[in-house]
């Protein structure tokens, strides 16, 4: 049996171990340093228990092979999987390495969360769980530990996939023994059972219900067996609004068949718009100095601004016409922002981009792709990686590392690409004009444009397109 230690050098030296971050029923996790670098990684291996059954060469064959297809599972809210090495017949999985505290530590050091806050950190790993099911894939261990908060952010992380596995709709699979008690559902106690995406709703709700209680739920075996009802969270917490209470649940139905189907429309159910009951007048004033009052409901967009019909993209994206409506959003944007009497906007006036346009185009892609894309989509995205108002000087080394880690993740750039990330050479490949594309991964044609005119010589001043994008992306108004 292999159990890794201290200071122990693994790869003829590259790594070092520093010590244990945790283990499971299948795997052990260990924090590395690499020295070429002085950066912290986590590794995983299989377990010395693993390690010591007659089908470990079995069990590491598919370990490795999991690694690697979940390395296509990227996700600002997924941990990220690099690469896998061997060291003395061990295989190990080298992954980012997540400076936090697990939402269970911090429950148990803090007392249960706020709403607000339980819903931001739940809505980003449910986001992070579409991601997963799409490349076929369930998590299947979903709970407070397995969520990280990193340290210093709101933002949560979806770690350990030892459970992962991948699934097919309507299929019977073998289930494993392993689970944990109060967050598995009831078909992961059947040693053969129907496995879907509500397999991991059930776990993302039982996870709120501990999140909002500072409870375990009550295992689904004995609620089953025992014919024990699930006591709502709203008992515990009667701060839980109606609509989360409800929510929870529901994605704690018992069979499956009860269940939200996916994580889309449980996260639906969950989190509903603040505006939702009420009208917000946005005042606006038009170039003639007019002030106009635009009514944004729940169910209606307001498609014209003193600038602007947006009838025609809202259109189109309802139609599902996803290039043509990629395209009409870089004609408005240009519009709006850049094309006045006066000539070109520059960088300081970006901020200034009328708030009522950009929220209109921003919300009608948000609407129809179901939050997959969209203006703050591609922000939330750019900012997890770094990106700030501080880092996009033309040419500095930390901004064109931000961008490229940005375009890595919404599909814009292959990790392999040779091109360069800045300047002239810079473009965009492999569009996906489909829902399935990486989340943010539309609207993108207002980048080409930008850059198409800034190489033509058209748009000039000073400023180049590197700029205006990040600028637009972290606009004040998103």
């Amino acid at each position: 049996m292999e159990l890794w230690t201290p200071n122990q050098t693994l790869k003829n030296g590259r790594f070092i171990v520093q010590k244990v971050l945790g283990g499971g029923g299948f795997g052990v996790t260990y924090s590395v340093l690499e020295q070429r670098t002085n950066k912290l990684f986590a590794i995983k291996t299989l377990n010395p228990i693993q390690q010591s059954q007659g089908n470990f060469n079995d069990k590491q064959e598919q370990f490795v092979n999991e690694a690697l297809r979940l390395r296509g599972c990227q996700h600002p809210h997924i941990v990220k999987v690099y690469e896998v090495i061997q060291e003395a017949g061990l295989w190990g999985m080298v992954m980012e390495y997540v400076n936090g505290d697990d939402l269970g530590v911090y429950v148990d050091q803090h007392g249960h969360l706020l709403e607000d806050d339980a819903l931001r950190y739940i809505n980003q790993v449910g986001q992070a769980l579409e991601s997963v099911h799409q490349q076929g894939f369930l998590h299947r261990d979903i709970k407070p530990n397995n969520i990280i908060l990193r340290s210093g952010t709101q933002e949560a992380v979806l770690i350990d996939f030892g459970l992962a596995r991948e699934f097919l709709i309507g299929k019977t699979l073998s289930m494993t023994n392993s689970r944990t008690e109060g967050y598995a559902p009831v078909e992961q106690y059947e040693r053969q059972g129907h496995f879907g995406t509500y397999t991991d709703v059930y776990g993302l709700a039982a996870t709120l219900y501990s999140l909002l209680t500072g409870r375990t739920p009550i295992p689904a075996n004995y609620r089953k067996d025992g014919d024990i009802p699930l006591k709502a969270p709203k008992q515990f917490n009667s701060s839980i609004s109606d609509r989360v209470n409800d929510a929870i649940v529901q994605g704690m139905a018992l069979e499956p068949q009860d269940r939200p189907q996916t994580m889309r429309e449980w996260l639906e159910l969950l989190i509903q718009n603040k505006a939702d009951s009420a009208v917000v007048q946005i005042s606006i004033s038009n170039s003639q100095s007019k002030v106009r009052h635009l009514n944004l409901l729940a169910d209606q967009t307001q498609l014209i601004t003193s600038k602007m019909d947006y009838t025609q993209l809202s259109n189109l994206l309802a139609a599902g016409k996803w290039k043509e409506a990629d395209k009409e959003t870089s004609r408005a944007i240009l519009a709006i922002a850049w094309r006045e009497k006066e000539g070109w906007r520059y960088l300081e006036r970006v901020d200034n981009i009328p708030c009522e346009d950009i929220r209109i185009i921003n919300n009608l892609w948000v609407k129809y792709s179901n939050s997959r894309f969209g203006f703050s989509v591609q922000k939330k995205i750019f900012q997890s990686v770094g990106g700030n108002t501080k880092t996009y000087w033309k040419g500095q080394k930390q901004y064109q590392e931000i961008w490229l880690l940005f375009c890595n993740h919404i599909g814009w750039k292959k990790d392999d690409d040779s091109q360069k990330i800045m300047g002239i050479a810079f473009y965009i490949c492999d569009i996906n004009f489909d829902l399935k594309a990486p989340i943010g991964h539309l609207p993108c044609s207002w980048i080409i444009e930008l850059q198409r005119l800034r190489e033509s010589g058209v748009y000039g001043g000073g400023f180049g397109w590197e700029q205006e994008i990040p600028s637009l992306l972290l606009h004040k108004n998103l």
